[in-house]
């Protein structure tokens, strides 16, 4: 490992460092993650070489060949000087003892940044700029006080860490100023459910918790959270109220504020535990201001939430519509009619095309004619979508609930595909991220984004998003490829859906600018953004702001909103050591 000196006493020095915790062996053992990708070390690749979906990728993106672009080992990194002075690192060991106080280089890298395409970019490309001058464990929320009171009487930045599963920069190690200390607040030997009461049907839960774990304690008691995002493999409970997130089967369990019923928040003030009734007339709800706070108010200790007993039945199943419009219209019925559904997703065309190709790995041409004419035969055009609804619950509900839906279905003209390509999507749900790597290794951009808006609107902000994506990707082609204006794959689907709106999350791949390619996302990422805000969406609908959001926040909450969030933070965090850059700058 390639080190710049220390003031730190021993900083470096250490070959290894596995997450401690209170006894529950279920904390991911750091060593065994990836430091600049997702998931394990030793996970399968799912795009191996010689798989027939590189050739899906290459002749989608205009490439003849794809490059070599493995990321750098770790060894080969540089990171910067240490800044935590001995006095304090020895005043941290003194909080949470000495075996969780982590300083060396695996640590540091491993939490220097989230997972967002921008994040791998400079991970990659072995950039550690940006790297905590130490990693800290705390057992309990006593030592998260004392951890921040120490660090606000030394003026020490401080990043709450969950998964690190961040896609927007909200867990990058940004000091308070240039060249100041900063350690990242890891809270993963935090994990311990502390109280299941089925009679209020809550749970109370330390947040370092990550999610399959909570979900095994939860069901030895036959109860769930269900919070199913994306990331639940390697996301946390604390994370998931920070950022205001959404699971997959929101549309049953809601969001995070819907589910949160109060929590502990560790400030530099003090402990403030919020309100925990059902419902309250007493003013405004402040146990809401911690979901999207993203650690810039305080850390997130524990969380009481609302928990469901296990379904003992579930559903998902497959229909075609012959075209988006008539899926956003099918799917505003639905939500209009108080169906009890689980999940609905509606994929664009493009989306639909695309993983049903990179999933069957390049169907035979036999095939996918006959399934052209077997569409056109059924009135499904040349651009059918897929649309995914999922039921969960007690057999009689989820019975008429499927009846119901099938009805809608019907009577919008949506071919019927069986409970097939629900199941299929709901055994790899999770699977998406971890063929993001492979891509980066051969010079293929992929990346997401998501926002929400009201019916009215979603099928306009849909195209004018689409097309600003694809229109920000004019970057001149890797030199590998020849010259020519590079090709985008765009997609997109309705995620989540309300009585009022939806959320729309795209996902796009594009030929890497070797040369470039920070600049390369950030031309894209500030075009679809633009078009975003100025077609009636959120900048967010679960993501949430890190610094990748933060230029178009006030655009959004106005002045007087971001007046109050300032003075908020500036009442619990005074000298400004929590998370700084996210947010509120």
């Amino acid at each position: 490992m390639k080190r710049s000196p220390s003031r730190s006493s021993k900083a470096g020095t250490k070959t290894h460092a596995p997450a401690p915790n209170t006894g529950n062996s279920s904390a991911l053992d750091r060593l065994k993650l990836r430091w600049n990708g997702w998931g394990q070390t030793g996970h399968p690749n799912p795009l191996p070489d010689g798989a027939p979906q590189w050739n899906l990728l290459r002749e989608a993106l205009g490439l003849t060949t794809l490059p070599a672009t493995p990321a750098k080992k770790l060894a080969d990194c540089v990171l910067p000087l240490n800044q935590l002075p001995a006095a304090a690192k020895h005043g941290l060991e003194e909080v949470v003892g000495t075996d969780n106080v982590h300083v060396s280089d695996f640590e540091r890298a491993f939490h220097a940044r989230g997972q967002s395409y921008h994040d791998l970019l400079h991970l990659r490309a072995g950039k550690l700029g940006l790297a905590p001058d130490a990693v800290v464990y705390p057992q309990s929320s006593a030592q998260v006080e004392r951890v921040l009171a120490l660090c606000a009487e030394r003026n020490i930045a401080v990043v709450p860490f969950g998964g690190g599963s961040s896609v927007v920069g909200g867990v990058n190690a940004h000091a308070k100023s240039v060249g100041g200390p900063i350690i990242t607040l890891d809270m993963t030997a935090m994990n311990n459910v502390l109280k299941i009461d089925k009679h209020a049907m809550t749970a109370t839960i330390e947040a370092g918790i990550y999610g399959p774990d909570l979900e095994h304690q939860l069901a030895k008691h036959g109860v769930t959270l269900s919070h199913f995002p994306q990331s639940f493999q390697f996301s946390t409970l604390g994370g998931w109220i920070a950022a205001s997130g959404a699971g997959q089967q929101s549309n049953r369990y809601g969001k995070a504020g819907k589910w949160l019923v109060g929590a502990q928040l560790v400030t530099p003030q003090g402990t403030w535990d919020t309100e925990a009734f059902p419902a309250s007339a007493a003013g405004p709800n402040l146990a809401q201001l911690l979901c999207g706070s993203e650690g810039t108010l305080g850390v997130i200790t524990q969380a009481t939430v609302r928990i469901h007993d296990i379904p003992k039945a579930k559903d998902y199943r497959g229909y075609l519509l012959p075209d988006f419009e008539t899926g956003l219209a099918l799917a505003r019925q639905i939500n209009h009619a108080d169906i009890p559904i689980a999940m609905l997703r509606l994929s664009d065309p493009d989306e639909t095309a695309y993983f049903q190709a990179f999933s069957a790995g390049l169907a035979s041409g036999l095939k996918t004619a006959l399934q052209k004419l077997y569409l056109r035969w059924k009135r499904m055009g040349d651009t059918p979508c897929l649309l995914l609804i999922g039921l969960e619950g007690d057999p009689s509900t989820v019975a008429w609930a499927r009846a119901q839906t099938s009805s809608l279905c019907r009577k919008a003209g949506a071919l019927s595909l069986g409970t097939s390509p629900g199941k299929k999507w709901y055994h790899s749900r999770f699977d998406s991220p971890f063929a993001r790597d492979p891509m980066l290794d051969r010079g293929i951009g992929i990346d997401t984004l998501e926002t929400a808006a009201s019916w009215p609107t979603l099928l306009e902000l849909q195209g004018k998003v689409r097309a600003a994506i694809l229109d920000a990707i004019t970057s001149p082609a890797p030199e590998t490829s020849e010259a020519q204006s590079l090709q985008g794959i765009c997609m997109s689907h309705l995620s989540h859906s309300y009585p009022d709106g939806a959320s729309l999350y795209f996902t796009f791949l594009f030929p890497r600018d070797l040369e470039n390619d920070v600049a390369q996302w950030q031309k894209i990422k500030r075009a679809a953004t633009d078009a975003i805000t100025s077609n009636g969406g959120t900048i967010s609908h679960h993501h949430g702001v890190g610094t990748d959001h933060a230029p178009w926040m006030e655009e959004e909450k106005g002045a007087i909103g971001m007046n109050l969030l300032r003075q908020l933070k500036s009442e619990l965090d005074p000298k400004g050591i929590m998370n700084p850059e996210k947010l509120i700058r």
